[in-house]
């Protein structure tokens, strides 16, 4: 569902942000992020003279290359527009992010390294949702791998017992939003075993296994 008719307006700037991730040969990741800043309307800039309307104020490209356990292994960063002419000279500098972890603290981590005059504020905005597409590309793909590998030992009479499994760990994202919520259906159907709900669960529903 669509948001409702706005009241009457005029578009004025328009900010994009994409943001995609990739498997590659050697088995690592590249997450690349994409900014762009435009306005409806031209103006004078003292270093770029007029800036048209729709030709952008900003535009920026990370690519962040990860392993299967988030460790960030190289950054390259370019600036293709900005509203001064040094503002690309400190895309070098986010190559000093390699060795970080995605994860919880990346924030701190990542202004503690390239914060205020040491980067630019874009490049680094687009950290954030180049993180979280890491997460949407690498954790599905890993775990849906991680039970055809379990299903196909279990065909070959190889799997480990069942009595002996150890207790499965509890999923990272549980309580982290609402749609995540312990007492949540979501997590119900999902991760039975960390369901804090009060109604009964059917170890025989077929439902609760499917993703």
């Amino acid at each position: 569902m669509p948001l409702s008719s706005p009241a009457a307006r005029e578009h004025i700037h328009t900010r994009t942000v994409t943001c995609q991730g990739f498997r590659r040969a050697d088995g690592l990741w590249d997450i690349e992020g994409h900014i762009t800043d435009t306005k409806t309307y031209g103006f004078a800039n003292n270093d770029r003279g007029e800036i048209p309307p729709g030709v952008p104020v900003h535009e920026m490209w990370l690519r962040v290359t990860v392993g299967d356990d988030l460790v960030i292994r190289a950054v390259e960063a370019v600036t293709d527009y900005a509203p001064f002419n040094a503002c690309d000279a400190i895309a070098p500098a986010y190559e000093n992010l390699v060795g970080l972890k995605l994860g919880p603290g990346l924030r701190k981590q990542i202004r503690d390294r390239v914060g205020g005059i040491h980067g630019c504020t874009h490049l680094t905005e687009l950290m954030g949702p180049v993180a979280t597409t890491a997460f949407q590309t690498i954790f599905p793909i890993l775990s849906r791998e991680a039970e055809e590998k379990r299903l196909a030992e279990l065909a070959a009479g190889e799997g480990p017992d069942p009595a002996s499994a150890p207790k499965k760990r509890k999923m990272p994202l549980i309580n982290t939003c609402h749609g995540w919520c312990s007492d949540g259906a979501a997590v119900k159907r999902i991760a039975p075993d960390f369901y804090t709900g009060d109604e009964l669960i059917d170890e025989d529903d077929d439902s609760l296994r499917e993703l």
